[in-house]
């Protein structure tokens, strides 16, 4: 790339169907070209000129189709979806982010009416915070839950990028909510379920980069699960839930947080191929 623009010979080479072009290159020219009109009509001119058979292959595809699309009925035009979203969320992600939301409500109904006589005094909505944000993200790249999947990892913009921004727009979602509810409750504070929630969701994407991010989201949430049944079920025997999530325990899920996020950038090729 030079500038702002891609070089003639990246170009050439990519119009040609050069083998020797690295896969990053590849995807980095493809996303280049996604946007760039000027650069669209610069492999134009170089297909009709370096890979004229490419050029005829297309002008007879483009010659049987013509007067089927002629013929075809116009589909009923659609919702206009933003650009923004496209990068940011997969269509399903709104239904999974609006059954986390319900979630943390019902944890919230639980905490006023029930939390005295079931749960040992311990916050519902404090028990369920720190793997809260593991729903949607299980949900942002989901190959049984995202009809597009296979399309979407396909594209020149897949990988860990993507997957970055459908967490961060989870994240813009749960954690305000999650502020809200620890004010109505009044027991919890930021600091004993944000650290947390953010050392769970940089693990699921670390663990992601092995097993798959929804199976890896699942998979500490159950985890959580256990851990959460056994503080209950056993009034802080063998796992004192309020303990381990005390502010006092910030600097073990920091250094949690640091081991997750350094292995994502470890693994951060691995994500292209999921």
């Amino acid at each position: 790339m030079s500038g702002e623009h891609a070089s003639r010979q990246l170009i050439d080479d990519y119009a040609r169907g050069d083998a020797a072009m690295a896969a990053d290159t590849v995807w980095a020219l493809e996303a280049h070209l996604e946007t760039c009109a000027l650069c669209r009509s610069h492999l134009a001119a170089c297909v009709a000129t370096e890979a004229p058979g490419i050029a005829a292959l297309v002008d007879t595809v483009r010659a049987g189709l013509e007067p089927q699309l002629d013929a075809a009925v116009r589909a009923p035009s659609r919702r206009h979806r933003p650009r923004w979203a496209a990068a940011w969320l997969t269509p399903v992600m709104a239904p999974w982010l609006a059954m986390t939301v319900l979630v943390t409500l019902m944890a919230l109904l639980l905490d006023a009416v029930a939390r005295p006589i079931f749960f040992g005094g311990v916050s519902p909505v404090l028990a369920i915070a720190p793997v809260l944000p593991l729903c949607g993200v299980a949900a942002s790249w989901s190959r049984g839950l995202d009809p597009a999947h296979e399309l979407t990892a396909s594209t020149a913009r897949a990988g860990l990028p993507l997957l970055l921004r459908r967490t961060a727009a989870v994240l813009m979602v749960v954690l305000p909510a999650l502020v809200v509810e620890g004010w109505l409750t009044g027991t919890m504070s930021a600091a004993q379920w944000l650290l947390p929630s953010l050392a769970f969701t940089s693990t699921a994407l670390a663990l992601g980069s092995v097993v798959g991010v929804t199976r890896a989201a699942t998979g500490l949430v159950g985890a959580w699960g256990v851990v959460v049944a056994l503080a209950w079920a056993t009034d802080h025997g063998p796992v004192d839930l309020e303990r381990v999530l005390q502010p006092d325990q910030l600097p073990a899920w920091g250094l949690f947080l640091a081991l997750g996020i350094g292995a994502v950038i470890a693994r951060r090729n691995a994500y292209s191929t999921l």
